[in-house]
């Protein structure tokens, strides 16, 4: 069993607090496992048993029928009764439809049109008003889920958002020496199913199968798009810019420009919604330091699983500096923190005139009341390399705690400014890193 214990963790923490448990995350990451697998095998040690565990699989054609909500409804109330406990398990509740109620539209406002379907939220805010249910549901949409918690789940939702594993999930599981995992994780990454793979080509086949047999055609299924081929442009030009600056106009005409096509930046926007709505990228925004402000355009855009961006490229463009960029970004926001990319603007003389430039911050971790930030320096080769990378945090004007991340097993140290040096693997490896 690959153990999932920070996840885990949090399901416990969770239980039986009266929110319906929401797990979100990228396709094939290891939701279901979680729930039906390690999180039951948790209950069943406390002494929960199956019949009171109803576990149903939407993606499953045994569970087809109960896509429609109303069916699911009364599923789920023919295996409980009111005097004893039971834990209800849904699998991609993203795939439950809405069903027209027998309602004067006329006589709805335009605002309420909602109101007209019953929908999944329906069932499980009822279900939730029930003290003897526990209920979990996963889904691969944060449009249908992360985005409506809220409002929907009327203040009663909470979401654990689950990446593909982690380096240090990676090394517990796979028995190899920390460098050699370190290498296998850059090309490979976190997807539980591709760390089983014994082989390197299976592995290769595992990724490259999943995004096109799986990622492409449930977007395009689930937006109508009229192919698959723009789509598919716009995801090896962004793996290809993996944590370069950029903006949907940019990516606009490069896509067009490349591969004959004629897609508007509105197009193209939609396109970026889409692949954040399904976990696949995820965006950093810009933080100006100084003039403390969110700066809209450029952003950065990072791949939520980096053996799954490799094996898109065919394993080609293997830039080990913006890879490993990639791989801190998903572990600073698996653990939760709020992570932004940083700009500090600065003076520079040329020609004897005084010039404003902007350096960048790799990552600002907002963790509480206090930052972090973090910079990731594949190789510091050298005293200008070194005094490259750390030009920005000497200039940010304040007394935040400042990482360099190198690649390798570095011991933790501290020079005469301040500023910490570890390598990526102890970083990585220790959940405490940016804490201590």
């Amino acid at each position: 069993m690959i153990k999932r214990n920070s996840y885990l963790n949090q399901l416990i923490s969770k239980r039986k607090n009266g929110f319906v448990k929401i797990i979100t995350g990228l396709r094939r990451c290891g939701k279901s496992y979680l729930l039906f697998k390690i999180f039951k095998e948790y209950l069943n040690s406390e002494g929960v048993d199956d019949c009171h565990i109803i576990q149903i699989a939407l993606d499953k054609m045994a569970f087809e029928e109960l896509r429609n909500p109303e069916n699911l409804y009364k599923y789920i109330l023919s295996k409980i009764n009111n005097t004893e406990d039971f834990y209800i398990f849904i699998d991609e509740i993203q795939l439950s439809y809405k069903i027209k109620k027998d309602i004067d539209a006329s006589k709805v406002a335009e605002d309420d049109q909602m109101m007209l379907y019953t929908t999944f939220y329906d069932v499980l805010n009822d279900l939730m008003s029930r003290e003897n249910l526990d209920i979990y549901v996963t889904g691969s949409n944060s449009r249908t889920l992360s985005k409506d918690v809220a409002t929907n789940f009327r203040g009663r939702g909470t979401e654990i958002n689950l990446f593909p594993l982690s380096f240090s999930e990676y090394y517990e599981y796979c028995g190899l020496e920390k460098s050699d995992a370190w290498e296998e994780y850059l090309t490979f990454g976190g997807m539980p199913l591709a760390v089983l793979e014994e082989t390197e080509k299976g592995k290769a086949d595992y990724l490259k199968k999943l995004f096109s047999h799986i990622y492409l055609k449930d977007i395009a299924e689930r937006y109508n798009l009229d192919g698959e081929a723009a789509l598919n442009g716009l995801i090896d030009v962004i793996f290809s810019a993996t944590g370069s600056l950029s903006n949907p106009h940019k990516l606009t005409n490069t896509l067009n420009s490349l591969n004959n096509l004629k897609l508007s930046d509105h197009t193209v926007k939609k396109y970026l919604e889409y692949l954040e709505d399904s976990f696949i990228i995820r965006k950093a925004l810009r933080y100006d330091i100084k003039g403390k402000k969110y700066l809209d355009f450029p952003v950065k855009y990072y791949a939520t699983d980096i053996g799954i961006r490799n094996a898109k490229l065919n394993f080609r463009q293997q830039e080990r500096t913006h890879i490993m960029e990639n791989i801190i970004y998903n572990e600073l926001v698996s653990r939760g923190y709020s992570v932004d990319v940083g700009v500090v603007e600065v003076s520079k003389s040329e020609n004897r005139v005084q010039k404003r430039t902007k350096l960048e911050i790799d990552f600002i971790v907002n963790h509480g009341f206090s930052k972090t930030y973090v910079q990731s320096a594949f190789s510091i080769e050298n005293e200008e390399k070194k005094l490259q990378e750390i030009k920005p945090l000497l200039n940010s004007g304040d007394f935040f705690k400042k990482i360099v991340v190198e690649n390798g097993n570095r011991k933790r140290s501290v020079d005469e400014n301040g500023i910490i040096y570890i390598g990526v693997i102890p970083f990585l490896l220790d959940k405490n890193s940016i804490e201590l």
